[in-house]
């Protein structure tokens, strides 16, 4: 027959032997207790007393150190790690309401009398018509320059008394007549910062402000000015910037 455990603690306890239970404490900052079994008049109490730490000590937001010492992840994943992992956010609040916290500080509030709408929109096909307003200004088309950064424009070949059109609709806004430079010249201003220029040429047939369309005859080819031969030299300026005429005309 077994002894009981009870029968020889009893038998233990008259012979003078302490057998008080073995317990520790395993709850951060509670003071551990034990006891070793011995006899009442050897008997040893140790003691270990362990301070608690004050949790005005602990940051809630991490210093430079810290941060630069994680080094997987960003710097704003390294920063809300930390804040994530804070032993006093999780101690006060909990790990999973530290994780609400921080969550909730980007989700916007919206006010309890705010109204959203629907947007509701009907839709419906668009027919796109495409019309060419754009022409040489010349019948036949020969270029004999073309544009570059010495050369702000393209020279039309032809000879003199060739009819020169406006390559599109708009108002005559300069006109000038001079022996150098681009000679007899006119500038159409078509609107939306686009202007085009006719040079060189032999008779003008427009004023200032008159109103000109493709149809409008706007003077003769000529070779006035500094011109090698009869020809046109056209500029197109957008913005008050040559650009190339070629990017900007299509065939009549």
């Amino acid at each position: 027959m077994g002894v009981s455990q009870d029968k020889i603690a009893k038998s233990r306890e008259k012979a003078g032997f302490f057998v008080r239970t073995y317990a520790l404490s395993v709850i951060q900052g509670e003071m551990v207790k034990f006891s070793i079994n011995l006899p009442t008049k050897y008997r040893l109490h140790l003691q270990i007393v362990k301070k608690r730490r004050n949790l005005d000590d602990i940051p809630l937001t991490p210093s430079l150190g810290k941060i630069l010492r994680i080094r997987n992840g960003s710097k704003i994943s390294r920063y809300f790690r930390h804040i994530f992992e804070n032993s006093k956010i999780k101690r006060l609040l909990g790990a999973n309401l530290a994780a609400l916290l921080i969550a909730n500080s980007f989700i916007p509030h919206s006010s309890p009398n705010a109204y959203e709408f629907e947007a509701n929109t009907i839709s419906a096909p668009i027919v796109l018509e495409t019309k060419s307003g754009i022409q040489f200004p010349v019948a036949n088309i020969k270029i004999t320059q073309g544009y570059n950064f010495f050369h702000p424009g393209i020279d039309l070949d032809g000879v003199t008394g060739d009819d020169i059109r406006s390559i599109s609709a708009g108002y005559v806004e300069k006109i000038e007549y001079s022996k150098f430079g681009y000679g007899n010249s006119i500038l159409i201003n078509h609107g939306n910062e686009i202007k085009s220029l006719y040079a060189h040429l032999y008779k003008i047939h427009v004023e200032k402000g008159y109103e000109v369309t493709k149809e409008t005859r706007l003077g003769e080819m000529g070779a006035t000015g500094r011109a090698r031969g009869d020809h046109l030299h056209l500029e197109i300026y957008e913005n008050g910037k040559t650009i190339n005429p070629l990017l900007f005309l299509t065939s009549k």
